[in-house]
Formats: C-alpha cells, sequence, structure tokens
C-alpha cells in the first residue's frame, strides 16, 4: 500500500469521529468543525514520518485534532455559542413531548460541557465518541486510574449542570 493509500485509509476510518469530536470544540459550528478536521488532516499527512508507533495511530490522531481546536481557540480568542440547527435532531412532523424534552436536554449537555476546562472538555468529548479510555488516557497523558476518576467527576458535574439548568 502507497502512503496516498495509507493516508486515505487512515482519514476514512479517523475523520467522522475527529468531526465530531471537534464539533464538540466548536460547540456545534459545523463550518469551524471541518476547517479544524481539515486542518488536523493536513497535520496527520505533513507528519506521518514523524509519527513511531509508540501510541495507536487513534491516539496520535486523536491528540493532533485536540491540539488543532485548542490552539485555534487559544490564538483567536473565539468565544463560541451553541448553533442550536446542530443540535435539533427532529423533523416538523416528529415533536412529542419526549422528542422535545430529549433536545433540550441535548442542548443542555453542550451548554455544560462548554463550561468545562480545556482538558475536561477533551476528555468528556472523547469519552462521548466511545473512544477507549486507554486511548483517552494516552492521547492526554494521564494514567487510567487518573483518566476514570476525572470522567467520574466530570459526569457527575454535567449532570448536577443539566438538572439546574446552569
Amino acid at each position: 500500500m502507497n502512503r496516498e493509500q495509507e493516508f486515505t485509509s487512515i482519514y476514512n476510518s479517523h475523520a467522522s469521529k475527529v468531526r465530531r469530536l471537534c464539533l464538540g470544540y466548536a460547540s456545534g459550528n459545523d463550518e469551524l468543525a471541518k476547517e479544524w478536521l481539515q486542518e488536523t488532516f493536513i497535520k496527520v499527512w505533513k507528519h506521518s514520518n514523524s509519527f513511531k508507533g509508540k501510541s495507536s495511530i487513534d491516539t496520535w490522531i486523536y491528540r493532533i485534532a485536540v491540539n488543532v481546536c485548542l490552539g485555534d481557540l487559544r490564538k483567536s480568542k473565539k468565544n463560541l455559542t451553541i448553533n442550536e440547527d446542530v443540535l435539533t435532531t427532529s423533523s416538523a412532523d416528529d415533536t412529542d413531548d419526549a422528542t422535545v424534552a430529549t433536545e433540550k436536554n441535548i442542548k443542555k449537555m453542550y451548554h455544560c460541557i462548554d463550561q468545562l476546562n480545556e482538558q475536561n472538555k477533551a476528555l468528556i468529548l472523547l469519552e462521548l465518541e466511545n473512544i477507549p479510555q486507554a486511548t483517552i488516557a494516552d492521547t492526554v497523558g494521564l494514567a487510567h486510574g487518573t483518566l476514570r476518576t476525572r470522567l467520574s467527576r466530570i459526569r457527575k458535574s454535567l449532570l448536577k449542570c443539566i438538572k439546574n439548568g446552569k
């Protein structure tokens, strides 16, 4: 397999998860998430020769994505607000009470995630993507036990925030 085929395979395997991760950092701003996705994979392409295999390719790509998102947020001091159109999933015909309640909770959850510090936001966004905890721990440089404790605290904090609507 040549370099381009390998890159295409890596992109196809990881792009959707990286996009959703970026979307979390972009508070639902799809255009910004796509920009960060593109920047992430440009860096993956440019630096693929420097990947040493000390961690999994997943860990390496997620670390690049987190750094791209955080770097751009810090550099531009972007103050993002939740794009509610992205979080709305029902059609006009499907607006029963349970659907409306679910949508409100999703919006509250993303609002609460936006309130977290950078590292905790990274942890929970990776967790929401069902990325294995060992990969998350490697990505952010935490011991697995520390990660589990931190995620538990973040979940409790998010539940409290959602419940209180703050």
